[in-house]
C-alpha cells in the first residue's frame, strides 16, 4: 500500500490512533499489569502523609536525583576554552550520553571524544587506549588544547591520568609542549559541578606553571562557574564593558553554545584564548559568580597564586547592585548612567508585577548556586518557598540557604531538602502543596502527578527552545526571571477561569 507523505503525523498524533490503543492494551494484558482500580488505589495511596514519611526514610534507593556526574561539568569547562577538545578517558557509551545531553538542551553540536575503553581495558587498564587516543585527536581534530577527565571505569580500576599523559607525550602520541590538562572525576561520588571544579582547576594548573610575575597585570579574572545560559555571559560582558573592567572571562564558552548560523562549519568557536588564560594568574583578583562549582579552584588560586578571590552570585536586585559596587571599589570605576537606568527598569518592572508574585508559595530544586541566587530573587519580590531541595547539597549549602531564608520574613516557614531527590518533591508536594515549582525539564512528570504548575529555570531543559539564551543575572536578569514567574502564574490563572458560564466570570482581559 502506497504512503501517503501529506498525511504523516507526529507521535502524539500516531499513537492515538485505533490499532496503536488496540497494541497497548494487548501489551498490558500480556505483562499482567494489575487492574486500573489496584492501581489507582496505590498512586492514591502515595499521596498521602503515610507514603511520605515512609518515602523519606528510604536510604538505599535513590530515584532521579537531581543532578549528573562530574564528567559532564569537566567538559563544559573545557570548550569554555579556544580550540580545546574534551578527551573522556572510559567507554565510548558515556561520552556519547554527555554530547547527547548538551545538544538536547542548547540544541547545538558539542564535541568530545573517547579513549574507547572495553572489557580488556577494563582489565588491564587504558594506557593503550590514552596512547592512541590522544594521538588521533591530536591528528584529526587539530586542538590548540586536550583537557582530559575520567569515567567511572577509568577510577575504579585506578588508572593514573598524569602517567598516562606522560607515556603518551614520551611514545610521540603529541608534542612534548603541548597542554594536556587533566582531572580525575569519578561519577560515583561529586556531581556535574564538582566535575567542573575539577577541571577548571586542572586547566588552570597547567596553562599557568611557570607564568607568575612579580607584578600584577591589572585584570580581574571572573569565573562563571557550570554556566548553562548564554544570556548571562552576555550580560556579565555588558556590565564589564560599561564599567570599563579590564576583565578575563574563565572558560568563556559563549560562542561555542549559542554560535551564529553564517553557512561555515567551525569545530571550534570562541573560548578564552590560551595565552590570556595563561596570563591569568597574575590579575589583580579573582570573582567567581558560582560558590559551589569553583571551591577547590578558588583555594588552588589562593593558595598557589597567592591573589585574592571572592564570590558575587548577582541574582535580583541587591545582590546585583552588591557586585557592580565590588566592581568600582576594585577598579575605582563609578557606576554609569546607563546600568542606573537598568537598575530603575528592574526595579518599576518589580512595582509594576508585586501584587501578583506577594504571599505565593513556591518550591524549587537545582543545583546549589542556581537555588542559592533564585531563593535571592524570589524573596525580594515577596515570594514565599516552601520547598528547598538540593541533591548535590553540602553542609556549607544548607547552612546559607538557611541563613538567607532567616534573614527575610518570606523564608523562614522554608524548609531545606539536602541530598534528597525529585520523588521526595513528588511527596512534599502531594502533603504541602504550592503555588508553583520552579525545576527542569524533569520536573515536567511532577507538574502530570501533582498539578502544579512549572517554570522551567535551571538545567536541563529539553522539551522548551531558547531559554538559555536569555540571562538571569543582572538587572536584565531580574526582569526575565520575573517574566518567567509573573506570567506563568497567570498563564495557570487563565487555565482556571477558563470555562465558560462556570469559571469565567473571572476570565480577565486585563490583569
Amino acid at each position: 500500500m502506497a504512503q501517503n507523505v501529506d498525511k504523516i503525523k507526529d507521535h502524539a498524533e500516531l499513537f492515538q490512533e485505533p490499532e496503536y490503543q488496540e497494541l497497548f492494551k494487548a501489551k498490558k494484558a500480556f505483562e499482567g499489569m494489575p487492574a486500573d482500580e489496584t492501581v489507582k488505589e496505590a498512586a492514591d495511596w502515595t499521596k498521602t502523609w503515610e507514603y511520605r514519611e515512609k518515602n523519606f526514610a528510604r536510604e538505599a534507593l535513590t530515584v532521579n536525583p537531581a543532578k549528573a556526574c562530574q564528567p559532564l561539568g569537566a567538559i563544559l569547562a573545557a570548550v569554555g576554552f579556544e580550540a580545546t577538545m574534551p578527551f573522556v578517558h572510559g567507554s565510548q557509551g558515556c561520552v556519547a550520553y554527555f554530547r547527547t545531553h548538551f545538544t538536547r538542551h542548547f540544541k547545538e553540536p558539542f564535541n568530545a571524544v573517547s579513549s574507547s575503553m572495553t572489557e580488556d581495558a577494563a582489565v588491564f587498564g587504558g594506557l593503550k587506549n590514552m596512547v592512541e587516543g590522544l594521538a588521533n585527536t591530536y591528528a584529526l581534530y587539530k586542538p590548540k588544547m586536550i583537557a582530559v577527565c575520567t569515567t567511572c571505569m577509568a577510577e575504579v580500576i585506578g588508572d593514573d591520568l598524569g602517567a598516562f599523559i606522560t607515556t603518551s607525550k614520551n611514545q610521540g602520541s603529541i608534542p612534548e609542549d603541548f597542554p594536556v590538562p587533566y582531572a580525575h572525576t569519578p561519577s560515583f561520588v561529586g556531581s556535574h559541578t564538582t566535575g567542573y571544579d575539577n577541571m577548571m582547576k586542572g586547566i588552570l594548573t597547567t596553562l599557568t606553571a611557570g607564568k607568575k610575575k612579580e607584578t600584577t597585570n591589572g585584570t580581574i579574572n571572573f569565573i562563571p562557574g557550570f554556566e548553562t545560559y548564554m544570556g548571562n555571559f552576555r550580560e556579565l560582558k555588558s556590565l564589564l564593558k560599561a564599567m570599563n573592567v579590564n576583565a578575563t572571562i574563565l572558560a568563556d564558552n559563549e560562542d561555542y553554545l549559542d554560535s551564529p548560523n553564517d553557512g561555515t562549519y567551525r569545530m571550534y568557536q570562541g573560548g578564552t584564548p590560551l595565552d590570556v588564560a595563561a596570563e591569568s594568574i597574575n590579575a589583580e583578583h579573582t570573582i567567581a559568580l558560582q560558590t559551589y562549582t569553583t571551591s577547590k579552584t578558588r583555594d588552588y588560586i589562593a593558595k598557589e597564586w597567592g591573589r585574592p578571590t571572592s564570590v558575587s552570585r548577582p541574582w535580583g536586585i541587591k545582590a546585583t547592585d552588591e557586585f557592580l559596587m565590588k566592581l568600582s571599589e576594585l577598579t575605582g570605576n563609578p557606576i554609569p548612567a546607563e546600568i542606573e537606568k537598568e537598575r530603575g527598569r528592574a526595579v518599576d518592572a518589580i512595582t509594576d508585577t508585586q501584587a501578583w508574585l506577594h504571599g505565593k508559595r513556591a518550591a524549587l530544586y537545582g543545583d546549589p548556586d542556581l537555588v542559592m541566587g533564585l531563593l535571592q530573587f524570589l524573596l525580594e519580590v515577596g515570594i514565599e518557598p516552601v520547598h528547598v531541595l538540593v541533591t548535590n547539597s553540602t553542609p556549607e549549602f544548607e547552612a546559607e540557604a538557611r541563613a538567607l531564608l532567616d534573614s527575610s520574613i518570606y523564608g523562614k516557614g522554608a524548609t531545606v531538602w539536602g541530598g534528597k531527590d525529585l520523588w521526595h518533591m513528588r511527596s512534599l508536594l502531594f502533603t504541602e502543596p504550592v503555588d508553583f515549582l520552579i525545576g527542569n525539564s524533569y520536573a515536567k512528570y511532577l507538574w502530570r502527578d501533582t498539578g502544579t504548575p512549572l517554570i522551567r529555570i535551571g538545567y536541563p531543559i529539553f522539551d522548551r527552545h531558547h531559554l538559555h539564551r536569555y540571562s538571569t543575572i543582572g538587572y536584565n536578569g531580574a526582569i526575565n526571571l520575573l517574566n518567567w514567574i509573573a506570567n506563568s502564574i497567570l498563564d495557570e490563572l487563565d487555565r482556571n477561569t477558563i470555562v465558560p458560564a462556570k469559571t469565567d466570570i473571572s476570565y480577565d482581559l486585563i490583569r
